[in-house]
């Protein structure tokens, strides 16, 4: 078969396969079939550059990191809807709806998917650009996230000189879920809900990020078609499904009685849907009786946004008790009484910390009020002190690690009470991953799903026991096998030699980045010399702050990680720094790089300059010494320019180097 061919064929295989999977949810291969396909289709593509086409899926994640988002002009307004919040405000717009257009009025009624409105633009059925709603007439050019969404299509069936289509971005609870846990196990700061979380990975200025976000879209409105004709909404959207989008459910009725019971059953069914949604949508069917009512200054009149009010009931504070996450974050939770909201059954809620608590004087006994925030996470709003038992007190978090016994201290920037233990069971998961990583110990082939496995199998209990496995006890593992696990003793063996600064970053001390373990790790030597250094020694440290440093201090004091680093270094682990300066030349400066490096990779650049004492900071200032620009540099260089800081080109910086 020619290469064209075969690459057409691909191509055509792998689209048809992400359609059914991403959008009717019926995959016809395996994941690992898709991949080995897409993998030829990229060699391919490799071997033929010019044979590239929009269609490909090789297309949809790769775009160069953006400095910014550029302004666009919807053709057609986005426009925002009015809302209504009882039955007697949607039977007055279908009245005034009925009236209006003299008769009984057909709607449709869909559901209201809490997202980021988004319009895409064809062009003789390509897809060429998407943008934000903004304020409705000028948004943000996004496209390159936008293709990143996998179901949205990057080809149509039929070839329309222009098609743009409206639909919600959303991020799927389970895929929000999924996120968090794993944000939670890297010691990440939480997403707050799916909302927030699809419409800041949109706004990813790298589309690589935004991919991994997993966002998905609704489709459910058709802005323009030229060269088409269509008489009502609902035969644009089955006219839209047919072009392989995916559709925003809906249903055409008649009537008030009809429209309010479509509302209902929405809001009865709205944990059944992939996506959160904040109420539902009812728009008049026929697109001659649209024009015909048109505008007003904000809204359209010819449809209104019902929203559901969140559902409160009573119930009592039974008890309070708290958990360790991952992170070492001390999170209370009231149990409470069991009650019905949303359409589930609630039995606890979260308390969150020891100031909101305090705030709104929660008891063990209270009689609270209770709903669902977001209509998801159940959250008590307030207390009704009437009904409070005599002899309540005040409830406090306790003072120590409710599960391994040691300190507990607040963080410096918030109101979390974290536990300081180094070998806390409940922090197991996240401080061995952590040790592990690319940027700590480095363990290849030592991730969360093996570490996952050691951890369940009670091979190891704390980063110590890494360097007692046996390579036969690690074979016995899921998806593993001998070779995979002499591998990874391999890993774990290798690691020992590590730079003393690896091993600083590994242990987790709270506020030691990698850059601050560089630093330590070159000033004081060994982890002896650190482990005795008083605070005043820390602070008198560039780059080491006196919260950084009360952190180390309070993380050395512990017995937990006096019996940690003994373990360690028993295991034959690398206490010393075999890292030095190559001179001071750069002593006092800071560089920013910007743009795309073609002698460096960024990683490597930042650390030569850390190596000859200087400082590679992320952000242009008037303290920057020199700023290196790549090629397609930005706002940073830009910003330079202005500020009339020295530029350097590679060849330069280079020179500089040597």
């Amino acid at each position: 078969m020619d290469y064209r061919e075969r690459m057409k064929q691909l191509r055509d295989i792998l689209n048809e396969n992400g359609y059914r999977y991403y959008v009717l949810d019926a995959p016809t291969m395996s994941d690992y079939e898709y991949d080995m396909l897409n993998r030829e289709l990229e060699e391919l593509e490799a071997q033929h550059p010019e044979e590239v086409t929009p269609d490909s899926p090789t297309q949809r994640i790769g775009g160069q990191t953006l400095e910014g988002f550029q302004p666009y002009a919807h053709e057609v307004p986005l426009e925002s809807l009015q809302d209504v919040f009882s039955d007697e405000e949607t039977a007055e717009f279908c009245e005034r709806m009925d009236e209006a257009l003299g008769g009984m009025v057909e709607y449709s009624v869909e559901p209201k998917v809490d997202g980021l409105s988004v319009a895409l633009e064809y062009r003789d059925g390509v897809f060429v650009r998407g943008a934000t709603r903004g304020d409705g007439r000028v948004g943000e050019d996004v496209t390159e996230n936008l293709k990143t969404v996998r179901s949205i299509p990057m080809v149509l069936p039929d070839k329309l000189p222009r098609l743009i289509v409206r639909g919600e971005v959303y991020m799927a609870r389970s895929v929000f879920e999924e996120i968090n846990a794993a944000r939670e196990l890297q010691g990440k700061p939480l997403m707050a809900n799916p909302r927030n979380a699809a419409a800041g990975s949109l706004r990813q200025l790298d589309p690589k990020i935004c991919a991994q976000r997993r966002l998905d879209i609704q489709v459910f409105n058709l802005q323009l078609a030229e060269g088409r004709e269509f008489l009502s909404h609902g035969e644009t959207l089955d006219y839209l499904r047919s072009q392989r989008f995916k559709v925003i459910p809906h249903k055409t009725l008649c009537g008030t009685a009809e429209v309010q019971g479509e509302i209902a059953r929405i809001n009865d069914q709205r944990l059944e849907y992939p996506f959160d949604i904040d109420g539902a949508v009812v728009k008049v069917n026929s697109l001659t009786d649209r024009a015909k009512l048109g505008s007003t200054a904000k809204f359209p009149k010819w449809a209104v946004a019902f929203k559901y009010p969140p559902e409160k009931k009573p119930s009592k504070v039974l008890d309070i008790v708290v958990q360790v996450g991952r992170t070492g974050v001390l999170t209370p939770r009231a149990v409470l009484e069991p009650v019905r909201l949303a359409g589930t059954t609630v039995t606890s809620a979260t308390l969150h910390n020891q100031d909101y608590i305090a705030e709104k004087d929660i008891r063990v006994g209270d009689t609270v009020m209770v709903q669902k925030a977001g209509e998801i996470i159940p959250e008590i709003l307030e207390v009704d002190v009437s009904k409070r038992p005599e002899g309540t007190a005040p409830y406090v978090l306790p003072e120590l690690c409710p599960v391994c016994g040691a300190p507990v201290a607040r963080d410096e920037d918030g109101a979390a009470l974290r536990c300081t233990g180094a070998e806390c069971p409940a922090q197991l998961l996240r401080n061995i991953t952590h040790f592990a990583s690319r940027g700590a110990m480095d363990i290849d082939g030592c991730g969360p799903a093996v570490i996952q496995q050691l951890v369940d199998t009670g091979l190891i209990r704390n980063v110590a026991d890494l360097y007692s496995l046996h390579a036969q006890d690690v074979a016995q593992l899921d998806r593993m096998g001998a070779k995979s696990a002499e591998n990874l003793i391999r890993a774990i063996e290798n690691s020992k030699a590590n730079d003393l600064s690896r091993l600083i970053y590994g242990l987790g001390i709270r506020q030691v980045g990698e850059k601050a373990a560089k630093v330590l790790a070159m000033h004081f030597k060994t982890m002896d010399a650190l482990r005795a250094a008083p605070e005043e020694e820390l602070t008198d440290i560039d780059d080491v702050g006196a919260i950084t440093a009360r952190c180390i201090t309070a993380y050395f004091a512990q017995s937990q990680s006096r019996d940690l680093l003994r373990r360690l270094e028993e295991a034959g682990v690398n206490m010393e720094s075999t890292a030095a300066l190559v001179d001071e030349r750069f002593a006092g400066m800071t560089f920013v790089l910007t743009g795309t490096l073609t002698r460096f990779d960024r990683k490597t650049a930042q650390a030569l300059i850390e190596e000859r004492g200087g400082k590679a900071a992320g952000s242009v200032s008037k303290r920057t010494t020199y700023v290196v620009a790549g090629e397609a540099a930005g706002s940073k260089l830009k910003k330079a320019l202005e500020l009339n800081i020295p530029v350097l080109t590679e060849d330069e910086f280079a020179d500089m180097l040597q």
